[in-house]
């Protein structure tokens, strides 16, 4: 049976009113790929015979963004959403390996379909002529593979962005990807040189939040070496242990929540030195939110887990409740690779679980007393103030103090009084 794509009442008007002026226009790419795999588009795009020039008149009444018309796109505004339309076009030289020098436009399906990367994204549908799939993309996507349009050296060379999109896509679908087109990701990866670091951040992400994640990991160690060369010391290197430290790190990645992107990136990195991972992370251009993340993990992962409820105490202090469960659980992940007992990591989980259940006592602002308490009975002024709320906090953590106004009071004129402050 052919295919049947239940395409959405505000892409279908789009394809209707170009069908209505006699012009050809199906839904493409991404959207046909998911809708015969059974999944949700996230966005409906739509390619014609019709010029931009066709396509500026023919929506003349809509809503219109002029989004990449020198490359034939414009976006229109159909009952809520934007739908982009792209003229049938081949693609000229791409001297930057990454965008084309100039497209050509033209009349016929087929060759749109020519220029695009992967089988399974080459595929077109309306509702009338059904699908087009002139380079097998049905058939890869039931093999569960992936397979560039054409000779795969010649994609990539055109943008080289697509030696990442190969991994992302083969991750989030658990696919393979077909050996002409795997020997050709690695044997062009040193093109992805010439792609910004924001382009090959995102992808990066993209890749590290899918479900296969670690197999291309595993299958690609060059090619992640090319994007960080921090890597590099990880690929066919062994720890004290004896375990291959690349493989290691594939595993750690895989056995991090899926889709928590900071979480993950900090395991692709964790074998490094504290330098090499800001080196690395100042390469990617990474956000600073992720950054932090990154870094605060790290630290907390060299170091042993506490033992006790002021430490933990101290710990939720210095980060936060959520970053101790995220230590904890990273150093349950490298403990478990490791075949180590669960002990610790199951102790530092009941303690966290027993202090967060008692009253909070993390920072100064948790004391029952705070620096205008001081000031008004004359005790502290200036930098004195977080002195002496440091150290009540300190012993509120130690629970040598109770945190009430009255003992924390008390205390706090026994320091100003005592050699504390001098």
């Amino acid at each position: 049976m052919l295919p049947v794509i239940h395409i959405p009442n505000y892409a279908s008007e789009v394809i209707r009113e170009l069908e209505r002026m006699g012009f050809s226009a199906y839904v493409v790419g991404g959207c046909v790929r998911d809708s015969l795999l059974g999944q949700k588009p996230a966005d409906w795009d739509v390619c014609t015979d019709a010029t931009p020039e066709d396509m500026l008149h023919i929506f003349r009444k809509w809503r219109v963004f002029k989004t990449g018309l020198k490359h034939g796109t414009i976006t229109v505004r159909s009952r809520g959403h934007n739908v982009e339309v792209t003229t049938f076009r081949t693609d000229g030289t791409y001297s930057d390996n990454r965008h084309p020098d100039a497209v050509h436009f033209v009349s016929h399906i087929r060759d749109d379909l020519s220029r695009r990367d992967f089988t399974i994204n080459a595929m077109a549908y309306n509702d009338f002529k059904g699908l087009v799939d002139a380079f097998g993309g049905q058939q890869d996507l039931e093999k569960h593979t992936l397979r560039c349009v054409g000779e795969p050296d010649v994609r990539f060379r055109e943008d080289a962005l697509r030696i990442l999109r190969a991994l992302r896509f083969a991750a989030r679908f658990k696919f393979s990807i077909e050996t002409e087109t795997a020997y050709s990701v690695r044997r062009n990866r040193l093109l992805l040189e010439n792609i910004s670091a924001e382009r090959i951040y995102k992808e990066l992400q993209g890749i590290l939040t899918a479900p296969g994640a670690g197999d291309m990991l595993t299958a690609f160690p060059e090619v992640f070496a090319a994007i960080l060369p921090e890597l590099a010391e990880l690929i066919g290197s062994l720890d004290t242990d004896g375990i291959d430290r690349w493989t290691f790190t594939a595993c750690a990645v895989q056995a991090t929540p899926a889709d928590f992107f900071p979480f993950r990136l900090a395991m692709l990195l964790h074998q490094l030195t504290p330098q090499t991972v800001s080196s690395a992370l100042a390469r990617l251009k990474s956000d600073n939110a992720t950054a932090r993340f990154v870094t605060t993990l790290l630290k907390h992962l060299s170091a042993s887990l506490p033992t006790s409820r002021p430490e933990m105490r101290r710990l939720i202090g210095f980060t936060s409740r959520e970053m101790v469960e995220h230590i904890i659980n990273a150093h349950g992940i490298i403990d478990r690779l490791h075949h180590c007992s669960p002990s610790a990591v199951r102790s530092a989980s009941m303690l966290l679980a027993e202090v967060l259940n008692s009253p909070p006592a993390y920072q100064a602002r948790h004391l029952a007393l705070g620096g205008n308490d001081l000031m008004e009975h004359g005790l502290a002024q200036g930098r004195h103030i977080g002195q002496i709320l440091d150290q009540l906090l300190r012993e509120v953590q130690n629970e040598t103090l109770a945190n009430t106004r009255e003992s924390l009071l008390k205390r706090a004129i026994e320091l100003s009084q005592s050699h504390f402050m001098s």
